[in-house]
C-alpha cells in the first residue's frame, strides 16, 4: 500500500494529479508542470517533500560516526550549518546524495525517497562508536517554499530574522508553540526555505504558509515542475545521474569528497580511482535544434557510441532539449559536438555550468 504525506488531502483538495512515487502518492503536477515552474521562478511555491528520509543520528561520537558514513567532512560543521555530502559502498559506487543536518543534540541525514528504508539498514548495518540510530521518516511532514519571493512569505510565519539565515543553515524555533527545524536549502535554484515539522501538526502549517503567501499567489508545485527546475540547475538526481554503479568523481561531487580526512567507506576506492584517472564524465548539454534527449538513449560521435543519456527534458526557462549523460573523455568538454540517438539523430553541444542561470540561488 502507497503511504500518503500530512499533506495528501490538500493535494486533493487543490486538484492534484496524484501518482504512486517511491511508495507514496504524491502529486505529479496541479495546473500543469510549466506553469508550476514559472511560479517558482517568478515568485513563490509550496512543494511537499514529506517524503524525503529523515534519519536521526545521537549519542557523543555521531559526528565521528556521520563523517565514517559520508565523504564530505562532516566534523567542519558548525552548529546549526547543513551540509551536502554523499555516502558510499566500499567501491566507491553512490548508496545516495543527502543532506547533513548539525543540530544541538543530534544529527539528521535527510536521504532521497526511494533509498530511505536502504539507507537506514546501511546506516545500521554499518554501525561503529558510541551513537543511536533512529529513522524519524514516517513521523515528519516537510514543506519546502521556494522562489524569489520565499524570505517574505516565511518571514510571517517566524519571530526570527530570516536576513540572518545563510544558505545552507538551519534554525531549532518554534511554530506556534511547535517545535520544528527550518532550514535555508532547497533544490530549485531560487531561494528557499524547508520546514521541518511532526506530522500531526501539517495542516496547520500548510494553512499557515499558504495564508502567508497570498499576496504573491502562492501556489501548491508538484512533483514534474520539481524535477524540471532542480534540472535546469544540473542538479543530480539519484536513479538517474548518480547510483550505484556511478562514483562522484566521475559525476562531478568530487567537491563533496574530502579525500584527505579520516577513514570512510569508499575511500580507498576512490584514492585508487583518482590514482588512474577516470574513464568518463558526467556532462551537462544543449540541443542544437529540435528535438529533446531521453534516459539510456545513445550519445555518439561519427557514430561511435561515446556515452549515454542520464536525464533529458525540454527546459521551461530556455524553451529548449537539455540533457545530462556520461561521455568518455576527452569528449566532455566545453564546446564539444555530439549527437544522441533516438528515433532521430539530435545534435547537442556540451556546455558548463547550470542551464539555467538567472536563479534567485546559484
Amino acid at each position: 500500500m502507497p503511504k500518503k504525506t500530512p499533506f495528501y488531502d490538500m493535494h486533493v483538495k487543490n486538484n492534484g494529479k496524484i501518482v504512486e512515487f517511491a511508495g507514496f502518492l504524491m502529486p505529479i503536477q496541479f495546473e500543469g508542470i510549466i506553469k508550476e515552474h514559472e511560479t517558482v521562478r517568478n515568485s513563490v511555491g509550496v512543494f511537499d517533500v514529506s517524503h524525503m528520509g529523515e534519519i536521526e543520528i545521537r549519542g557523543k561520537d555521531r559526528l565521528k560516526f556521520v563523517n565514517y558514513m559520508t565523504t564530505n567532512d562532516a566534523s567542519k560543521l558548525a552548529l546549526n550549518q547543513v551540509q551536502y555530502s554523499t555516502m558510499l559502498y566500499p567501491d566507491g559506487g553512490i548508496v545516495d546524495d543527502l543532506l547533513v543536518y548539525n543540530l544541538k543534540d543530534r544529527i539528521l541525514l535527510v536521504v532521497n525517497a526511494a533509498n530511505s528504508d536502504k539507507d537506514y539498514k546501511w546506516i545500521l548495518d554499518n554501525k561503529r562508536f558510541d551513537v543511536e540510530i533512529k529513522n524519524l521518516s514516517d513521523e515528519t511532514g516537510q514543506l519546502a517554499v521556494q522562489g524569489p519571493h520565499s524570505e517574505v512569505v516565511v518571514q510571517k510565519l517566524f519571530d526570527f530574522d530570516l536576513g540572518k539565515l545563510e544558505f545552507y543553515w538551519a534554525t531549532e524555533i518554534k511554530f506556534k508553540d511547535i517545535q520544528v527545524i527550518l532550514s535555508r536549502t532547497g533544490y530549485t535554484g531560487e531561494d528557499g526555505f524547508e520546514i521541518y515539522i511532526d506530522r500531526e501538526y501539517g495542516h496547520q502549517l500548510w494553512d499557515m504558509v499558504f495564508d502567508a503567501g497570498k499576496e504573491f499567489d502562492i501556489k501548491p508545485i508538484g512533483l514534474g515542475a520539481r524535477d524540471t527546475l532542480r534540472f535546469e540547475m544540473r542538479y543530480c538526481l539519484y536513479g538517474n545521474d548518480i547510483d550505484k554503479t556511478t562514483n562522484p568523481l566521475e559525476a562531478g561531487l568530487k567537491w563533496v569528497v574530502k579525500l584527505d580526512k579520516d577513514d570512510f567507506i569508499g575511500k580507498e576506492s576512490l584514492q585508487k580511482i583518482e590514482e588512474k584517472g577516470v574513464a568518463r564524465k558526467l556532462v551537462g548539454f544543449v540541443v542544437a535544434e529540435k528535438g529533446i534527449p531521453r534516459p539510456h538513449q545513445e550519445i555518439s560521435s561519427d557514430s561511435e557510441k561515446i556515452g549515454f543519456v542520464t536525464s533529458g527534458t525540454i527546459s521551461p526557462s530556455l524553451k529548449k532539449g537539455i540533457g545530462m549523460g556520461y561521455v568518455d573523455l576527452p569528449y566532455n568538454k566545453v564546446g564539444t559536438k555530439l549527437k544522441v540517438i533516438g528515433k532521430q539523430p539530435i545534435d547537442i553541444e556540451i556546455i558548463k555550468g547550470p542551464f539555467y542561470k538567472h536563479g534567485s540561488r546559484k
